[in-house]
């Protein structure tokens, strides 16, 4: 924390914001705790009170508008940085984040998420930590002590049992008050006790509540048990009361909509002039506000944060926690790290279109995303013989349109033409754009009935290219001499998502190469979007072969290469805020083409670029699996150090890889209602032993380790472990807390829990010490165990 927090609660401080609070009108009140627009909460000039912005996390700060014009760092998963086990690393993430907010003039990034992985299926797993309370806890802490020690708030979600994306505006989450006490309550109060300044109640009911209206938990547990003196922030338009929410301890509400949409706002002065919420009540809030406005920065006459920003290794450093996080799940017979490979096959529909990011309100807008074939060309040099094969075609969606194919027809840039149109066809604003999508929030000029984007596209080869208008509502849609009106309705049940990942209408057109083409898709804004949102973009399939010719053409690349590298995974397809996972299975023919490439080169290795667990059914066929995660902008690259060994594979899983699907969690809700039956026995508690594909836990590194000894001083166990390998390396040191009377049976057939985790690095022969702080909620008599993983546990204390 920096040294504005040793105030903080302090009466100098308090008796201030009061006077502040005291000069206020109830309608000025009111009209702070309701959002000004899509982002920010409205200024009051006259008490020194400047606008406080907001922004999505937690894969990096995209700042207030959706455009490629302001790019962002885009962050390793939030899966990723968990799999680093390291509070060091998600501290400096925060940093980082905190920095990339300051230079862009965010005071409070939504971020961490810290739900928990009920079960792999959730669609937002990529954006979640981890199946254990105990490692979302210390990691989402760190992350929130790094991102506020730039000065910019953390606003952890989603309070609370916001575990599924299946109807997530209305399912009610029936959750027994032990287990949501021990397991999905535990990282938020963590995330408190470590400062956080604001919290992000969901949409979903638990045990009958709107979480928005649920006074036991944000009044009775948040503010009181834990004496929470921030800001409880709402998920965008999950308020949906005035009273109600008010009076249970929701204190903002979120976004700012045009017209009456708001619950707030005049409705909350109406309601305390009627006696249904208290004018005290709504002070707390608003001094809540103040609070977070002198924390920030934005309230004259308090201390404003020191100046922080981006810092020239930024790029160095992302490239770093990707490696970081990457997790070695299978190595046999030492084919890794690769040694100078001669001829390399490069197949798999994530090596062609590589999936940095999962889909939802995280998306950020990087400057490049580096893909697997740039890294390993920057590794193995320019003039390495690699011969790429997409090997199958898994994608739903068409990739957005090219910029190096598209031409503005009005100014001859590089790239579309972006334009408004009023009701009489007027353009009110024009622009060159760099992009083939665009979601507006905001920033749509008033009077604007139609929103067009226009090209003139560049065949760069022959054959039968594919168009696609994307988006939702009215379209009209032309590709050269091909003109279609048409409407694209909603493909998801949450409206967001069908923003977030809309339907569309394709046209194919058979063109030569070097043939230019005008496409043009024009969107009429009324009856369309939600709440004004509005979404539209331009996509394009480039002429390929039949996936069959491609799958065969994949096989013989692999037949005469040196080594097989397959890039296979999900996509936004199938990882994405808006719904949830309908199996764990890779998309589309990924599996044959693993196993048929396995079967023509035994060294085949295998990324897998995926937020959440697969199935994996040729994973006893392959010579490797590296698990690479969705790894952000610098991907490519870290891919490539940990393939050749520049770097250490220095992950190990936070959530248990099942084996099949038979034992997996629904995320959908029956009749209304999510129940956690299962209580306290998901993940590693959940699978049965013959069931897990790989454990939680676990993952190689690049040399071998001796677990020496350990031992229980003042509640922390010290434990030593030796580096017998060749090379240096980092190890995850765990430990596991089971029943003291049942210490000896075996790890399945008990209740087992995370006890704590450190990192440990040597060099070869040589030996580290880790200190390993015990979680104080472990039952007052236990066995610990300490090891790799829940089930290679290799000392008991």
């Amino acid at each position: 924390m920096d040294d504005r927090d040793d105030i903080d609660g302090k009466d100098d401080r308090d008796g201030a914001l009061r006077a502040r609070l005291a000069e206020l009108t109830l309608e000025e009140k009111a009209g702070l705790l309701t959002g000004a627009d899509f982002w920010t909460l409205p200024p009051i000039p006259r008490i020194g009170l400047r606008r406080t912005v907001m922004s999505d996390g937690p894969s990096g700060v995209r700042g207030t508008a959706w455009d490629e014009r302001d790019p962002s760092l885009l962050f390793p998963s939030v899966t990723a940085l968990a799999a680093t086990w390291d509070v060091t690393c998600a501290e400096r993430a925060g940093r980082l984040n905190g920095a990339q907010a300051r230079d862009k003039g965010v005071h409070v990034q939504l971020a961490p998420t810290i739900n928990l992985h009920r079960t792999p299926l959730g669609g937002r797993h990529f954006e979640n930590h981890s199946e254990d309370p105990l490692l979302v806890s210390r990691i989402g802490a760190a992350f929130v002590r790094g991102v506020q020690s730039a000065g910019v708030a953390a606003a952890v979600k989603h309070f609370v049992g916001n575990d599924s994306e299946t109807a997530r505006t209305s399912y009610d989450a029936i959750i027994d008050a032990a287990t949501l006490d021990d397991l999905y309550l535990r990282p938020f109060e963590e995330a408190v006790k470590a400062g956080a300044w604001a919290v992000m109640a969901a949409y979903n009911k638990v045990n009958g509540l709107s979480m928005t209206e649920n006074g036991p938990l944000l009044t009775g547990v948040l503010k009181g048990r834990w004496g929470f003196d921030g800001v409880v922030v709402s998920d965008w338009t999950a308020i949906r009361s005035t009273a109600a929410s008010a009076n249970a301890g929701m204190d903002v509400e979120m976004p700012g909509l045009p017209g009456p949409l708001n619950h707030w706002r005049d409705r909350l002065v109406a309601a305390v002039r009627a006696g249904e919420v208290a004018e005290e009540l709504v002070d707390d809030k608003v001094l809540r506000v103040l609070r977070l406005a002198a924390r920030v920065g934005v309230l004259d006459g308090f201390p404003g944060p020191a100046p922080v920003t981006t810092p020239s290794d930024a790029r160095d450093q992302l490239r770093d926690l990707a490696a970081r996080g990457m997790v070695l799940l299978h190595d046999e017979g030492g084919v890794l790290p690769l040694d100078a490979p001669g001829r390399v096959a490069l197949i798999g529909p994530n090596a062609v279109r590589f999936g940095a990011q999962g889909g939802g309100s995280a998306h950020v807008n990087a400057e490049h995303v580096v893909t697997p074939l740039e890294g390993l060309r920057r590794v193995l040099g320019e003039d390495a013989e690699i011969e790429v094969h997409a090997g199958v075609y898994p994608h739903r969606r068409f990739a957005g349109l090219p910029m190096d194919l598209a031409t503005d027809p009005e100014s001859g840039e590089r790239g579309v033409r972006l334009a408004f149109l009023d009701a009489g066809g007027a353009v009110l604003r024009s622009e060159n754009r760099r992009a083939a999508g665009f979601l507006f929030l905001d920033g749509v000029p008033d009077g604007t009935t139609t929103i067009t984007v226009a090209a003139d596209v560049t065949a760069a080869t022959s054959g039968v290219h594919a168009f696609a208008a994307q988006g939702l509502g009215d379209f009209r849609v032309t590709v050269g001499d091909t003109v279609a009106q048409v409407t694209l309705e909603m493909a998801s049940d949450d409206p967001l998502g069908g923003l977030l990942a809309p339907p569309e209408h394709r046209v194919e057109v058979a063109l030569d190469a070097g043939a230019t083409i005008p496409v043009r898709v024009e969107h009429a804004l009324s009856g369309a979007g939600l709440f004004g949102i509005a979404s539209l973009g331009l996509g394009h399939l480039a002429p390929r072969l039949p996936e069959d010719e491609e799958l065969a053409a994949s096989v013989a690349a692999a037949r005469e290469a040196d080594v097989a590298i397959v890039v296979v995974g999900t996509n936004d397809d199938v990882e994405s805020e808006g719904f949830d996972r309908a199996t764990l299975a890779l998309p589309g023919r990924q599996d044959e083409l693993v196993s048929a490439v396995a079967a023509a080169n035994p060294r085949t290795v295998v990324v897998v670029n995926a937020g959440a667990p697969v199935l994996m059914p040729w994973r006893d066929e392959v010579a490797a699996v590296l698990w690479a995660w969705l790894p952000g902008q610098e991907g490519g690259d870290a891919i490539a150090d940990v393939l050749t060994g520049a770097s250490e594979p220095g992950g190990r899983l936070p959530t248990t890889f099942p084996a099949s699907e038979d034992n997996v969690l629904s995320p959908v809700p029956v009749d209304g209602v999510l129940a956690y039956a299962e209580g306290g026995a998901i993940g590693y508690r959940h699978y049965p032993a013959d069931d897990v594909a790989y454990p939680f836990g676990h993952g190689l590194g690049y040399t071998t380790w001796e677990y020496v000894d350990a031992e229980i001083v003042d509640g922390v166990v010290e434990a030593t472990v030796r580096n017998t390998g060749d090379r240096a390396g980092r190890e995850v040191v765990q430990a596991y807390a089971y029943p003291e009377a049942e210490a000896e049976a075996e790890a399945e057939d008990v209740p087992v829990r995370l006890a704590g985790f450190a990192v440990a690095e040597a060099a070869p022969g040589a030996s580290a010490t880790v200190r390993i702080a015990l979680d104080a909620r472990l039952p007052a008599s236990c066995a610990v165990r300490v090891g790799r993983s829940v089930a290679d546990l290799r000392l008991s204390v």
